[in-house]
């Protein structure tokens, strides 16, 4: 389940709004930021980790035993292990590096494929005179970045240029943090609308919100 979240201090709110204004100045681009926690839940990584957990503590109890020749009463204490193995696993499969470990990242790409096109029909990105709305997804938990532009950017800019920017703000995300990376992204989006279209009309007004949900305003 897709939850957007608030992570961005006042003035990089304030940034982000300054750059996603600057940049639908100069197209018909109408850009959306939306940060998210996670893009699911992701049920399949604890599971995982608490079989694992639950092999490992019966294998290496078992093999104490057999290496001290201590078996009988002691040996009850193998039931117990499993148990104690699993709740160890699952809670190891909280740090987040593990826990994406676990889950791969083809499944991960999945994941947030299918949560940005979630948020660009539930922040209404289509609605615009001419389909001209780009959604930037970021997936905090995932250390991923979505960018799916409607139909009316498409003959513009092709999807690939937005894989490479969704690409690099994940990368600038894992080192400086999201609310830069989100910033250099708009950047990088309003430089190729300017460059590559759709013109502005005349008449252009803002129709899609500025800022990520949930962003100081």
């Amino acid at each position: 389940m897709s939850r957007a979240v608030q992570v961005l201090s006042g003035d990089e709110a304030a940034a982000i709004r300054v750059a996603v204004e600057a940049a639908e100045r100069q197209s018909a681009g109408e850009l959306v930021p939306v940060l998210i926690e996670a893009a699911d839940d992701y049920p399949e990584a604890d599971w995982r980790a608490a079989a694992a957990g639950a092999l490992l503590a019966s294998v290496l109890l078992a093999g104490a035993h057999l290496a001290r020749g201590t078996w009988g009463v002691e040996a009850a204490w193998l039931a117990l292990a499993p148990v104690a193995g699993a709740v160890a696993g699952a809670l190891a499969a909280r740090w987040a590096p593990l826990r994406r470990w676990l889950i791969g990242a083809a499944r991960l790409d999945q994941r947030v494929e299918a949560g940005a096109r979630a948020a660009f029909l539930r922040h209404e990105v289509f609605r615009t005179r001419d389909r001209s709305g780009i959604l930037i997804l970021v997936a905090l938990f995932e250390h991923r970045v979505q960018i799916l532009a409607d139909e009316g950017i498409h003959a513009a800019v092709p999807p690939a240029v937005w894989a490479e920017v969704a690409r690099e703000t994940a990368l600038g995300m894992r080192d400086a943090g999201p609310g830069p990376a989100l910033l250099r992204a708009i950047e990088r989006c309003g430089a190729l609308l300017a460059s590559h279209g759709p013109a502005r009309r005349a008449d252009d007004r803002n129709e899609l919100p500025d800022l990520p949900p949930g962003a100081p305003a």
